[in-house]
């Protein structure tokens, strides 16, 4: 296991997951948790498995992308300790919690796809009739080379809440704690960056690792303006 815990140590994670584990209402413990890495610096490839290199368990909560911020707050929501917090890592980024390059979870849609699953799709329930089906071959460019060598294409049907069907109707249906995805119109993907939803009794936000030069940290951003020209929502939501 590889760590850089930052301005944590290992008894102060463990007080603030003995904590949140007591918040009873799942979306709440997420939003708590998440909003103590505001102001985390982005940083990207972070983790070090490849086709060619051995995968090691990486915890790196001194800079963070916009998946592996996502990998840490899940796996930290379902923990009451650091120990069980290194252990639900694994199973959040890996299937069936075994490290590898191969069975890391590569796309967002494998948090659904595979197994364990500890959040569901909820996109169509909260797009209804306004949300659309694609298929898609994730890992597979236009142009037949592969995104990530060594990883086989997978076909997957998406559904997609389109953004400008993100009215007031779609907003009240989320929840504080929603894990979206940004659905990629590019081939080969499912999303191009993800985020937790944030709403309080004015606004929702989409926290995130935003790789902006102008920011580059973990921030909260206007939802509704974050989607202008974007192509629309994929979203997860806890189990």
């Amino acid at each position: 296991m590889i760590t850089y815990l930052g301005k944590w140590t290992i008894a102060l994670l463990d007080d603030l997951l003995h904590k949140t584990a007591a918040i009873t209402d799942i979306g709440e413990r997420i939003g708590y948790i998440s909003g103590q890495f505001l102001n985390i610096p982005y940083k990207e490839s972070t983790l070090t498995g490849s086709i060619t290199i051995p995968e090691a368990l990486v915890i790196n909560l001194e800079g963070m992308d916009c998946m592996t911020f996502i990998e840490y707050i899940e796996a930290m929501r379902l923990s009451g300790s650091f120990k069980e917090f290194t252990e639900n890592l694994k199973k959040v980024r890996y299937r069936d919690g075994e490290v590898s390059y191969k069975n890391r979870r590569h796309f967002f849609t494998d948090w659904t796809a595979y197994s364990p699953r500890t959040v569901k799709d909820v996109t169509t329930l909260i797009g209804g009739i306004r949300s659309r089906k694609i298929i898609k071959r994730l890992n597979l460019n236009p142009d037949g080379t592969y995104l990530l060598n060594g990883i086989p294409p997978t076909e997957r049907e998406l559904a997609c809440i389109p953004a400008d069907a993100v009215d007031d109707k779609v907003v009240e249906k989320l929840r504080t704690g929603d894990y979206v995805g940004i659905y990629s119109d590019r081939g080969g993907l499912d999303v191009s960056h993800t985020g937790i939803i944030i709403k309080d009794e004015r606004k929702i936000h989409l926290r995130h690792a935003s790789s902006r030069k102008a920011t580059g940290q973990v921030l909260d951003e206007d939802l509704k303006d974050y989607l202008e020209r974007k192509p629309g929502l994929i979203v997860l939501r806890y189990l």
